[in-house]
């Protein structure tokens, strides 16, 4: 037997198409002005410390960075310290890392969108600092 013919279906739900898709306006005083900054770091916000100190491991610097150059790199976050090891036996020569401490979690969080750029003539290496290694350090220190 032939199929009954399929009841036409209500359109009325989707008549507000319009509003359904049109995306949401984007909140510009959220976003940094500067370019390199905008693109979103591929970070899972876990593994972001949930209190502070707020501290980026930063790698493969160029051996003649100076604290100044690092703050210049990060300018416009909210960068309270950078520490730059330097080799015992040659103070004058840096281990090539160092660690930057930001004020706040989303300074951290952009400081590690810059992951990759150049500082100098390197392409430096900015991660979150592993903070079981900075606790195993000081209590060595003060053991």
């Amino acid at each position: 037997p032939p199929h009954p013919p399929v009841p036409p279906v209500s359109t009325t739900w989707h008549s507000n198409d319009d509003d359904v898709y049109r995306a949401p306006p984007i909140d510009r005083s959220i976003l940094p002005t500067a370019p390199r900054a905008a693109r979103e770091p591929n970070i899972d916000r876990s593994r972001l410390p949930k209190s502070p100190p707020y501290t980026a491991f930063l790698g493969n610097l160029p051996y003649d960075v100076t604290e100044e150059s690092i703050k210049d790199f990060f300018r416009g976050l909210n960068i309270s310290a950078v520490r730059l090891p330097r080799e015992p036996t040659n103070p004058e020569r840096l281990k090539g890392f160092g660690y930057a401490e930001f004020e706040d979690i989303d300074s951290l969080f952009q400081a590690l969108s810059l992951n990759e750029e150049s500082l100098g003539n390197r392409r430096i290496r900015v991660d979150v600092a592993d903070q079981a290694q900075d606790k195993d350090r000081d209590d060595r220190c003060f053991g």
